[in-house]
Parts: structure tokens; C-alpha cells; sequence
């Protein structure tokens, strides 16, 4: 790790100076804590000691977000990716540590259920303020470390890793879900077997008739960048929670598509896959997206060139959400 030029000799040692601001904030004066973190990771910073300055703002944010002050953990937690940026620190296993660690210590709190009378009522409001609070101060964090990661690592759409965390902590903070912008960073992502997870969870509360929606979109998805393997992965693991959980697999005309989609793409079936597509058109219909996903798939399976001439990766849904995703 770039360890920065020897000056700012006059600065305190990087511990004392966490020691210090570690019993300000412990003492209950996180403002007083915030001022000081910033100035004198600044200082640092200022001084090219850019690792010190991780070191002080890791810090920072961690006991922040651990005393529930959300809002200040994750703008300390933004300023150590910028110090991550101006001290040119590779993506590697030491700078995802810090990234980890933080990321860990943002809180995961249950939305209130069951609730009845109007204090309960006021609960559930304050309570869905906070989860939404959360969220985004976390995926601005995270939104912020994908645009470095992507800058600095060998990955051109940012960590994967990084993807899967985003997609874990909206999925299981957020008061109104989004499923397609879970599924995107899920995608992006690394862990198939946490994907399927949520997917499974999201069949539980969902209304009638997004579920097979939200399967077919994340097989689509996988699918769509070539990823044939992850696309099994996630069916495969889709079947092995479900049967655990003693629940059936979905049946519907949507997904009997998948199922005999994915069995084509493992052979040379051109006309097998135009068949597929004529014969479940009204299903395929159900989401504006599938068609430019499966034109997509076509090409990266067969050849087929679009008509449209849309070069985007993932079709309008990765259209519409890529920019605003690494924001």
C-alpha cells in the first residue's frame, strides 16, 4: 500500500490521534468527533500520508455507525474512498478490507411488523425513516467505493464483491424494494447462492405474480452477459431452498420458457430458440425488458445481430439503472 511522502512531520502519531477522537465520540460528542475526524484526516491527506488518513477515517466511520449515527459514519466512510482516489491505492485485498469493514458495522435493523394502534403506527413511520436513512447513506458508500474499485481494479463495472454487498444490504434494508435494481448488482456480482436467497425471501412477500417475474428477469439477466453457468447456478440453487424449505417450485408458463431456454442455449439450437420465443411470446410480454434481453442472449449465443442496434449491455433495464447505480 502507497504509504505517501514523510511530510506533516509535525502531526501526531496516527494512533494518538485516533485515541483521541475514539474517547471524543465515545463520549457522546459525535458532532464535536465528526469536526475533528474530517480536519485532521484533511491534515493527513494534505501531508500525503494517505494511509494514516485511511487509518483515522476507518476509524471514524466505524464508531459512528456503531453509535447509530448513520449520516456520520457514511460521510467519513465517502471521504476514506476519495483518500482511496487521491492516493491512487490499488483494488487489492488490504484496501477491500477497509471497504469489509465498514460496510459490517452499518446497521441491520428489521422494519416493525404486526403493528396496530396509532403509537405503533408512529413506529412503523419513524422506522421506515431510519431504513430508508440507511440505504442510501450505505449505497452512497458503496456506489462511491464501485467507481474507485472500477478506476483502479480489473474489474471495468467495479468490484464484484462490492456489487454483492450493495445488493445484500438494499435487499434487506430498503422499506420499498426494488427487485430489478437488487438483481443488477446481484448480477455484477460474485455470489449466486446469496442471489437465489433473496430471490427465495422476495417469493415470500411479494404480490401474485411478480415472483416468476423476478426469476425469469435474474436468469435473463445472467444470461445475457454469457454467463450460462451462473444462470444454472441460480436455478439449481433456487430448487435446493425451496425443497429445504419444504415449498414448490413455481409453475407457470413463464418459467416452463426458462427452464426449456436454458436447455437450448446448451446446444447449437438456433431455430429451436426462435421456436421458444414464438411459442411464449405472451408470457415473454409480461416485462418490456425480456425481449432486448433475449435479443441479447440471441447474439451472444448465435450470432443473431439486433435489428434495434442497441449496444448496451443488459438491455433498457441496465440502460436505465447503469448510470444511476454508480452514482
Amino acid at each position: 500500500m502507497r504509504r505517501g511522502k514523510s511530510a506533516g512531520g509535525n502531526l501526531m502519531p496516527p494512533q494518538e490521534t485516533i485515541s483521541k477522537l475514539e474517547k471524543t465520540a465515545s463520549s457522546g460528542n459525535f458532532y464535536e468527533a465528526q469536526q475533528m475526524y474530517k480536519s485532521v484526516a484533511a491534515r493527513y491527506g494534505a501531508a500525503q500520508r494517505y494511509s494514516e488518513s485511511l487509518d483515522i477515517l476507518q476509524s471514524g466511520a466505524s464508531i459512528q455507525l456503531k453509535n447509530g449515527q448513520i449520516i456520520c459514519g457514511a460521510e467519513l466512510a465517502v471521504l476514506l474512498v476519495e483518500t482511496l482516489v487521491k492516493g491512487k491505492f490499488p483494488v487489492n485485498e488490504e484496501t477491500l478490507d477497509r471497504i469489509r469493514k465498514i460496510y459490517k458495522d452499518f446497521p441491520q435493523i428489521s422494519v416493525p411488523q404486526d403493528l396496530g394502534d396509532d403509537d405503533d403506527m408512529e413506529r412503523l413511520s419513524e422506522a421506515l425513516v431510519s431504513a430508508k436513512a440507511r440505504v442510501e447513506s450505505c449505497s452512497s458508500f458503496l456506489k462511491a467505493a464501485l467507481k474507485w474499485s472500477a478506476e483502479n481494479g480489473m474489474h471495468k463495472r467495479g468490484s464484484p464483491e462490492l456489487h454483492s454487498m450493495l445488493a445484500e444490504y438494499i435487499f434487506s434494508q430498503s422499506p420499498e424494494l426494488d427487485m430489478a435494481k437488487v438483481s443488477l448488482h446481484f448480477i455484477r456480482g460474485n455470489n449466486p447462492e446469496k442471489f437465489a436467497s433473496a430471490l427465495v425471501n422476495f417469493m415470500g412477500k411479494c404480490y401474485p405474480g411478480e415472483d416468476d417475474l423476478a426469476i425469469a428477469r435474474a436468469v435473463l439477466m445472467y444470461l445475457s452477459q454469457g454467463s450460462l453457468r451462473d444462470a444454472n447456478k441460480l436455478m439449481d440453487e433456487l430448487r435446493k431452498q425451496l425443497q429445504y424449505r419444504q415449498l414448490d417450485f413455481l409453475h407457470s408458463d413463464l418459467m416452463q420458457f426458462i427452464v426449456y431456454l436454458l436447455q437450448t442455449l446448451e446446444r447449437d439450437a438456433l431455430p429451436l430458440f426462435r421456436i421458444l420465443r414464438e411459442k411464449y411470446k405472451s408470457s415473454i410480454d409480461r416485462e418490456s425488458s425480456f425481449d432486448e434481453l433475449l435479443d441479447e442472449i440471441g447474439e451472444r449465443f448465435y450470432g443473431v445481430r439486433r435489428m434495434g442496434g442497441l449496444q448496451g449491455m443488459f438491455g433498457d433495464i441496465f440502460k436505465m439503472m447503469g448510470g444511476e447505480a454508480m452514482r
